[in-house]
């Protein structure tokens, strides 16, 4: 179970600047919203999806406050009612699988701008299920080894709190879930009293493309950082591993 951390590799880090730091505390607002919606109250100890991005929230270190604004504007009249979940699929340059999770208020605006980021970096939009098929949904927990345990501690911690896998890779811990049992695994560790860089339910490709080749590589997080950076986006998958920069090191 343990080894190399293959998520490490087909993440896209960023430094965490503030306007950064925004975005994502926006995206996971939006989450705020849904998961209210979609499950029915905004009282996070009857709505385990509430529950889940509240965590989610707290390893991103979006503030309480914040939290709680978001939790009393879903609750709020009309708040959030017309957003939509949709997703969009196609290729980067260098045949780079692409899954782009969004959220909005605009279907056909969003669809106009995503297919607008593909094209601009020399990517291509395809339909639905196009790449897919590549990817499978899993729990994904990037654990804080906050208790300096060593290998075979942490897989026994992961394993009794109901893990499907478990990946390490020096100081990086992550542990992947089926999705069905995503809160329970995140809930038992919390109670084991670990803490988290991430937690989400997440996309992991089935297979990586080795992307070396410097201007390869440089059109391929063109465009990851396009997507991710345009307003609607909550989420973006891949499925190129690319070579570490300095700035991802650290």
């Amino acid at each position: 179970m343990s080894g190399h951390n293959k998520w490490s590799t087909i993440k896209n880090k960023k430094a965490k600047t503030d306007a950064q730091r925004g975005k994502i505390f926006t995206k996971i607002g939006r989450e705020i919203v849904i998961a209210v919606k979609e499950g029915g109250s905004a009282d996070p100890a009857v709505n385990g999806k509430l529950r889940d991005v509240i965590a989610k929230a707290k390893a991103a270190n979006m503030p309480g406050e914040n939290i709680q604004r978001s939790i009393k504007k879903a609750a709020g009249e009309g708040e959030g009612a017309n957003y939509k979940e949709i997703t969009y699929e196609g290729y980067a340059p260098g045949g780079v699988a692409l899954i782009v999770e969004v959220v909005t208020d605009n279907l056909n605006r969003t669809a106009s701008e995503v297919r607008h980021i593909f094209d601009k970096c020399g990517g291509s939009m395809g339909a639905s299920g196009c790449v897919a098929w590549m990817f499978e949904r899993k729990g994904v927990i990037e654990l804080n080894n906050e208790k300096n345990l060593d290998e075979e501690e942490l897989m026994m911690l992961a394993l009794d709190a109901g893990a499907a896998d478990v990946e390490i890779d020096g100081d990086s811990v992550v542990i992947y879930t089926d999705p069905n049992d995503f809160s329970t695994v995140r809930e038992n560790l919390e109670n084991a009293g670990c803490s988290f860089f991430s937690a989400d339910r997440a996309l992991v490709p089935t297979n990586t493309v080795d992307i070396t080749d410097p201007e390869m590589v440089e059109k391929v997080e063109k465009i990851i950082d396009w997507l991710e950076d345009y307003d609607d986006t909550q989420n973006v998958y891949h499925n190129a591993n690319l070579p570490e920069s300095d700035d991802e090191e650290d």
